[in-house]
């Protein structure tokens, strides 16, 4: 790990910015941006228009480090370049800003009210390209939607088992179990997803640290032993398909939580705008989520 990001990613006022939209949620992405299927034909220039719209946020000027902590990065991106360095190595070097990579695989089935990851079978072979491509730190996501203990039990032993491995490899993981905003039980999940998470943190080594990115709780401050735990990092909150403006107010009644959004963060970004329309955009937005997570 590179130590300025990792005493940055711990102490510093900020936010995580979420680029990692994958194969599924790309389409969606990109129609929000205002590209429509029809601009393209094939997956390739699918994902060469999505690194178009990345880099456009990420060389902005109001993409910088005086807010922004890390940006999780989707592993096709990670492989592309902004001008002329591999986008990790410009976010790190010329940003200041720690990047991190999504390794999941997507979901699978929903079984005993959750999804749980599907397998990585080339865990090994993504981590150590992580590595070269000198990646601070992992994401991967699983989804809960029914207060389901042995479902929840499951999502978090799963998540832990493939965090310790990451950490062998000198990457800080970060563990996602989303709570679905929609579920009926959403407070029962959170309270039975908390206790879940409490046990395997108190299982951990000295040396074995985690971050968290949990969907922001129905109950304010319900995850503060997270976050004060010694074996975290830092507890991170997704947007969850919440708006801009929902999700910071929700955060706000949160202490110590801070936000990794994806959707709030570029909802109002479009390929017509001018640079200097995009610009102001993001700006506001970033703005936004800075203030609700100090």
């Amino acid at each position: 790990m590179i130590e300025k990001h990792l005493d940055k990613v711990t102490n510093g006022k900020g936010f995580i910015a979420a680029l990692d939209q994958s194969g599924g949620s790309t389409p969606k992405a990109l129609s929000a941006y205002g590209i429509s299927e029809d601009s393209y034909s094939n997956e390739s220039e699918m994902f060469n228009l999505v690194h178009e719209m990345r880099t456009r946020i990420i060389t902005s000027p109001a993409f910088n480090a005086e807010y922004i902590l890390g940006a999780i990065l989707f592993e096709q991106t990670m492989e592309s370049e902004i001008d002329g360095m591999f986008t990790a190595d410009y976010l790190s070097e010329i940003k200041g800003i720690a990047p991190f990579l999504k390794i999941d695989k997507g979901l699978s089935e929903k079984e005993n009210g959750v999804q749980l990851m599907k397998p990585i079978t080339d865990l090994e072979v993504v981590l150590n390209r992580a590595n070269e491509r000198h990646i601070f730190g992992t994401k991967m996501r699983s989804v809960i939607y029914e207060a389901n203990e042995e479902g929840i039990k499951a999502i978090v032993q799963q998540q832990f088992d493939i965090g310790k491995k990451i950490i062998t490899f000198g990457l800080l993981p970060i563990i996602e179990p989303e709570v679905d905003i929609h579920s009926a039980d959403k407070e029962a999940c959170e309270e039975l997803l908390k206790a879940e998470i409490l046990q395997h943190l108190d299982q951990l080594k000295d040396n074995e640290n985690v971050m968290l990115k949990l969907t922001i709780p129905t109950k304010e401050n319900l995850y503060k032993e997270l976050i004060n735990h010694p074996r975290v990092i830092r507890v991170v909150a997704l947007s969850g398909g919440y708006t801009t403006d929902v999700a910071n107010a929700k955060l706000k009644e949160n202490d110590g939580l801070i936000a990794s959004f994806s959707r709030a963060l570029s909802q109002d970004l479009n390929a017509n705008q001018t640079d200097d329309e995009f610009n102001i955009t993001l700006e506001k937005a970033v703005l936004s989520i800075y203030e609700s997570s100090i």
